[in-house]
């Protein structure tokens, strides 16, 4: 083969590699109008009602109109008519006053962002992201927020996964990639070129908790973000999620499987006693389980069936009821209380 053949070769090959990359781009993007343009699967109330009152905010999933949009519904009545913003988002978390919102931008070539809005739809801050939106969660007080994104990779069964989790103000202004503290396993500084850092949950304005995965293990680590410092407090803990008075973290645990087969079971620590309980869900759950009060979680699930489409589910904290659906079509719930 001579060498204008070989280059000849190698650009042919290149023009089918884009050409299948647009293709996968363009069918992706006619699938996700496909679901937004149908009439919706559930009853919906009037935009403007969405923010008021003590309520569940959570990405609508019902397929047709308003599908990926963000929405709530009475923190009283889950079941109940829900409204919608007009602003999608893959992943939502949000306080009295503003939510924040990380959102692949579908297209040819995706993008990825994170954005805080005003409660009336009013962009605060913007940010770029490096790839699939994965987890986010703002402090008590709302003015800190931490976000989570895949850089390669689509889930944590994936091989080869990588995440950034970066903390920020609520303007949107950095205070450092999580991979850049200081990480320290059973009192001892190590650095390891494989660690991985995700789903942050916060304690107060400078301190928090987060996953740390090193060496094929996970780590609950306590961050210091004045001290920029990652301590570990207990192996085994996934995605932690403090209870509203601080004593607990709800978590997923790998109870079987390894890699694409890894399963995960909803657990409660105990952070006095360091008593770990297993809830009774057999299904494997891959979500940031979030509080719904001081004795219920509540996660999402994937749809039978249905791709695209998801509920949330809730479950007691301490195992005594099983799993029941709370809010039909929904994903990345938050509870936010109205002033």
């Amino acid at each position: 083969m001579t060498a204008r053949t070989k280059w000849l070769l190698i650009v042919a090959l290149a023009v089918v590699a884009v050409g299948a990359t647009v293709a996968v781009g363009v069918f992706a993007w006619l699938q996700y109008q496909g679901r937004a343009g149908a009439p919706s699967a559930v009853e919906t109330g009037a935009p403007g009602d969405w923010a008021s009152g003590d309520r569940i905010v959570f990405r609508n999933t019902a397929i047709g109109q308003g599908y990926g949009l963000v929405g709530s519904v009475p923190l009283g009545d889950p079941s109940g008519a829900r409204s919608l913003t007009g602003v999608a988002c893959d992943r939502v978390d949000a306080t009295a006053t503003e939510f924040d919102c990380l959102r692949s931008e579908r297209g040819i070539v995706p993008t990825y962002t994170g954005t805080v809005y005003a409660n009336d739809g009013t962009q605060l801050a913007q940010w770029p992201i490096p790839g699939i939106p994965s987890r986010t969660r703002f402090s008590p007080d709302g003015s800190l927020l931490a976000t989570t994104a895949f850089v390669t990779g689509h889930s944590y069964a994936s091989v080869g996964f990588s995440t950034e989790t970066v903390i920020r103000r609520a303007d949107g202004t950095s205070l450092g990639n999580l991979e850049d503290f200081a990480l320290i396993i059973d009192g001892a500084p190590v650095a390891p070129v494989d660690r991985n850092l995700w789903g942050v949950t916060f304690i107060d304005d400078n301190r928090f908790y987060a996953t740390a995965g090193t060496g094929g293990k996970t780590y609950l680590v306590q961050g210091d973000i004045a001290a920029r410092t990652l301590t570990s407090v207990v192996e085994g803990v996934e995605c932690p999620s403090l209870s509203p008075d601080g004593t607990r973290i709800a978590f997923k645990r790998v109870t079987a499987g390894t890699g694409v087969t890894t399963h995960w079971t909803p657990a409660i620590l105990d952070l006095a006693s360091g008593a770990i309980s297993l809830l009774p869900e057999t299904r494997s759950i891959d979500d940031q389980i979030a509080w719904l009060d001081e004795k219920t979680v509540m996660y999402g699930m994937p749809r039978d069936g249905a791709p695209g489409d998801t509920d949330v589910w809730s479950v007691a904290a301490d195992g005594s009821a099983q799993p029941a659906v709370l809010i039909e079509h929904a994903w990345s719930p938050s509870v936010v209380r109205g002033k």
